[in-house]
C-alpha cells in the first residue's frame, strides 16, 4: 500500500507540478488550495505527510499546524515558504513541524526532505509501539497473583518504580525475581534505557569483574581490544544482579565503590568512568544469616537493600495456581500454534495438591510439557509429570488436601453438627500454621481471612498457640 501525501497551497500551479512528481514516485497524492478543504482532506483520507504551504486563505499556515496537531500529534508536517517568511518557518518547527522548504526548491530536493520525514516518523512510531508493547508485557501481565501478599506486591512494585533508589528482591529460586525486576524498569523514568540482568552465580568468579567492568586492550593475554562491561552497558537504565548472594566478597567490595560514587575503572585502566544507572538485585539465599556468617557484607547489603521486596513461594499461594497455568496456556497457544482451553477437574486437583519446590518458574515448565504431550484441547492428568501425578500416593499427610487429611482422620460417624464444625476449625487452623512456619499473617491470607485478627480470635477460642 502506498503512503498517501497531503499538499496544501493555494498557488495555481505549484501544487499540480508537485502532485505528478510525487505520483511518479509511488505516493498517493491529495491536493487543497485553502486551509479548511485541507483539513476536512484530513479527515477523510488516510494522510502520512502533509505539504503545508504557510500563506493561505482563511486560516494561516501556523494555525492549520496547530490544528493538525490536536487531530493527529504524530503527523508529519512540511512547510513550504517564501523567503521571506523564515522565521515563520522556524516557529513552525518549534510548533511540532518535521522540516521546511524555501519555495524554489528542486524536486529531488523535496524528495529527500519527504523520504526523510516518512522515515523518521514510522521509525517514531515503531518505538513507541515497542516500548508499548514491552511496558504492557512487564507492567503487571507476567505477575499474575490475585492473593493478598501478591496484591501488596503489586503495590510495591508500582511505589518503588517511582523512585530511583536500588532494590533488594527476594524469593526462593523460580518465583520471578527478573521479572519483577524488568516490571520496576518499565515502570521507571529509566524504561527507555536498556535493562541488563547478569546472573552472579553462573560466571566464573575469574570473570565476574570483567563482564562487570569491562577491559581495557591488552589488559591480560586475550585481551585485543577494549570491552565496556556491563555497568557501562547499562547507561540510562537499570543493571540487574541475579543471585547477589553468590558474588565473591572482593567483588562485593568493588560494588560497593561503584554504589557510593556512581564511578570504576576498567580492568587494566586508569580513566575513571562515570556512570547513570540504577542497580537492582535478587536473591535466594538468607542475606542476613550470610552477613553473621561473614559471607556477605553488611556495608553492601544496607546500600542495596534501600526499598525490599518478598515474593511468596507458589505453595504460600495456591490460589494462584490455576490463574497462572491459565496465562501460560494462553503463552503456549500462541508459542506452539496450540488451542488448548481447560484443564481437567482432575488435573486441576494435582496441580492444586502439589508443593511447587521450583515455583512458577516450575508451574510454567510443567504447562508447557502438557501442552506438547496434548493433543486435544483439554490437560489431563496423563499429562503430567510423574512427580505431580505419583504425588497422590507418596505424599506424606502433612502435605494432603487440609480437607482430605481432616477426613482421613476423622471417618464421619454419629456426632453432632457443632463438634465437626469446631474439629474442622482446629485443624484447619493447624494446618494453615503448619503451611506458613506460624506466620499468622500468612496463615490468615491462605484460610480466606480479611484481617489476621479473624485468625487469632478463633486460636484462643481453640487454645491454639
Amino acid at each position: 500500500m502506498s503512503l498517501s501525501i497531503l499538499i496544501i497551497d493555494d498557488e495555481p500551479h505549484l501544487p499540480h507540478q508537485l502532485a505528478r512528481f510525487l505520483k511518479k514516485r509511488g505516493y498517493e497524492v491529495y491536493t487543497a488550495a485553502d486551509s479548511l478543504s485541507g483539513l476536512r482532506e484530513l479527515q477523510h483520507n488516510p494522510i502520512d505527510l502533509v505539504l503545508l504551504d504557510l500563506r493561505l486563505p482563511g486560516l494561516s499556515g501556523l494555525e492549520v499546524l496547530q490544528q493538525i496537531r490536536t487531530m493527529d500529534a504524530e503527523l508529519p508536517v512540511v512547510i513550504l515558504t517564501a523567503h521571506g517568511d523564515v522565521q515563520t518557518a522556524v516557529k513552525a518547527m518549534k510548533l511540532g513541524a518535521s522540516d521546511y522548504l524555501l519555495k524554489g526548491f528542486d524536486l529531488e530536493e523535496l524528495l529527500l526532505v519527504v523520504q526523510r520525514a516518512l522515515e523518521t516518523s514510522a521509525m517514531s512510531r515503531e518505538l513507541r509501539q515497542l516500548r508499548q508493547e514491552r511496558s504492557d508485557n512487564y507492567h503487571f501481565s507476567h505477575i499474575v497473583g490475585q492473593s493478598e501478599r501478591m496484591r501488596a506486591v503489586f503495590a510495591l512494585v508500582d511505589k518503588v518504580a517511582r523512585s530511583d533508589a536500588s532494590v533488594l528482591i527476594m524469593g526462593e529460586s523460580g518465583t520471578g525475581k527478573e521479572v519483577v525486576a524488568r516490571a520496576i524498569h518499565e515502570q521507571s523514568s529509566r524504561s527507555s534505557g536498556p535493562f541488563h540482568p547478569l546472573n552472579c552465580a553462573a560466571i566464573a568468579q575469574n570473570l565476574l569483574e570483567s563482564e562487570l567492568f569491562g577491559y581495557e586492550q591488552y589488559a591480560f593475554t586475550d585481551a585485543k581490544k577494549q570491552k565496556r562491561g556491563l555497568l557501562e552497558l547499562a547507561e540510562g537504565g537499570t543493571l540487574f544482579l541475579d543471585e547477589i548472594g553468590e558474588m565473591p566478597l572482593d567483588m562485593q567490595a568493588k560494588l560497593l565503590r561503584v554504589l557510593e560514587t556512581r564511578s570504576f575503572f576498567r580492568l587494566g585502566g586508569n580513566k575513571e568512568v562515570r556512570i547513570n544507572v540504577r542497580v537492582l538485585a535478587a536473591t535466594n539465599r538468607d542475606l542476613e544469616q550470610a552477613m553473621k556468617e561473614g559471607l556477605f557484607r553488611s556495608d553492601l547489603y544496607y546500600r542495596l537493600a534501600v526499598l525490599k521486596i518478598t515474593l511468596p513461594p507458589l505453595r504460600e499461594r495456591p490460589g494462584d495456581i490455576l490463574l497462572l497455568a491459565a496465562r501460560f496456556i494462553e503463552e503456549f497457544n500462541r508459542s506452539l500454534g496450540r488451542n488448548v482451553h481447560k484443564i481437567s477437574p482432575e488435573a486441576q486437583q494435582l496441580l492444586l495438591r502439589y508443593s511447587w519446590p521450583g515455583n512458577v518458574r516450575e508451574l510454567k515448565n510443567v504447562i508447557e510439557r502438557a501442552m506438547i504431550l496434548s493433543s486435544s484441547d483439554e490437560l489431563l492428568p496423563a499429562h503430567l509429570p510423574q512427580e505431580i501425578v505419583g504425588n497422590e500416593k507418596q505424599r506424606p499427610a502433612s502435605s494432603l488436601d487440609p480437607w482430605d487429611q481432616w477426613l482421613n482422620s476423622h471417618p464421619l460417624g454419629a456426632v453432632s453438627l457443632e463438634k465437626i464444625t469446631e474439629q474442622i476449625e482446629q485443624h484447619f487452623i493447624r494446618w494453615a500454621l503448619e503451611m506458613t512456619k506460624h506466620n499468622r499473617t500468612r496463615a490468615a491470607e491462605l484460610l480466606g481471612f480479611a484481617k489476621v485478627d479473624q485468625l487469632r480470635y478463633l486460636m484462643r477460642k481453640h487454645g491454639i498457640e
